[in-house]
């Protein structure tokens, strides 16, 4: 029987691309660099199966150009902001993503921007690595403390969770706002909130994970900044649309917010440059689930989901 054609857009982990070419007529782009619009629409023609990240856009306008022969995209990411989902799904053609598998790793990453975020971590590594800490005294690099504080999370979900549960080891009192509120069992005793605002107005630390659609695209705006009590944290390990960046500047430029950890911007790969100037901004270039035990997982979880697609069953991430 011919083998179904595959193909990856970006240099996965070893042991994804060693099982991919087990099962399918693979090809892979070794030059790990983004698929192009013209890249997908060609790959159409030529291929039964896309597994992208999230670094490929399948808007509206590039799947009208879609051949027929292209039947899964079984995306590499649990966010998938990067899909038109109508568009793909008047197509005819089958999207998937790679959801729990990634929630611990992104939950590390979020309470280590925290944590950084908090103590100061960008401006205590410069002057240590430069040479240039040379005195001490009780007022030295006095930071936020975590222990205890109240953290508000927006989006329960699984990283939601995963990192409402790592918090709790620091003796945090957990808020929550999420469209709907948790049963007992997911909340594990976390208040919720009926709306963002009366969240923000608890949260001496805040951290964002809910996904990015029109209806979250700069939750986070100078309005509902300044409903943060003074001296608030911010964390964003979800995506970069979330946060209206020129907002986030000026709150923190005027002390209101005391510090940001991100790991997601709105302009990626690059993020704002304007953010380089604050040590106050804790930053990591989007690497919430690049653990390697993690990546293995994404990648096979992606294939499982192609491989239940092209068995005839429904693929346990189908969207």
């Amino acid at each position: 029987m011919t083998r179904k054609r595959l193909w990856i857009t970006r240099r996965l982990s070893d042991a994804t691309l060693e099982r991919a070419a087990r099962d399918y007529d693979v090809v892979i782009n070794h030059e790990d660099t983004p698929g192009t619009a013209d890249e997908l629409i060609a790959a159409s023609a030529d291929f039964d199966a896309i597994i992208p990240c999230h670094s490929e856009h399948f808007s509206a306008d590039v799947v009208a150009q879609f051949s027929d022969r292209l039947r899964i995209v079984a995306n590499h990411s649990v966010g998938v902001d990067h899909c038109d989902l109508p568009a793909l799904k008047t197509r005819g053609i089958a999207v998937t993503n790679t959801p729990d598998v990634l929630s611990d790793a992104t939950a590390e990453l979020a309470m280590l921007l925290m944590l950084g975020a908090a103590r100061h971590a960008v401006a205590g590594d410069r002057i240590v690595r430069t040479g240039a800490w040379d005195s001490w005294s009780p007022a030295f690099m006095v930071g936020k403390q975590v222990t205890g504080a109240r953290l508000g999370i927006i989006g329960m979900g699984r990283v939601g969770r995963a990192f409402a549960a790592k918090a709790r080891g620091f003796d945090m009192e957990i808020h929550y706002y999420n469209r709907t509120e948790l049963p007992a069992d997911q909340a594990q005793g976390a208040t919720y909130h009926g709306s963002v605002e009366s969240l923000l107005s608890v949260a001496d630390f805040l951290s964002l994970h809910c996904p990015a659609t029109p209806e979250t695209t700069n939750l986070m705006n100078s309005e509902r900044f300044s409903l943060l009590p003074q001296g608030a944290v911010m964390v964003n390990t979800a995506r970069g649309a979330l946060v209206d960046e020129t907002a986030l500047l000026e709150t923190l430029t005027r002390k209101h917010l005391a510090a940001a950890g991100l790991d997601c911007f709105q302009v990626e790969p690059g993020g704002n440059p304007a953010f380089s100037e604050h040590d106050n901004i804790f930053m990591l270039p989007h690497i919430g689930s690049a653990t390697r035990s993690t990546r293995d997982a994404m990648g096979f979880r992606a294939l499982d989901n192609v491989d239940a697609f092209f068995a005839g069953k429904t693929p346990g991430d189908l969207l």
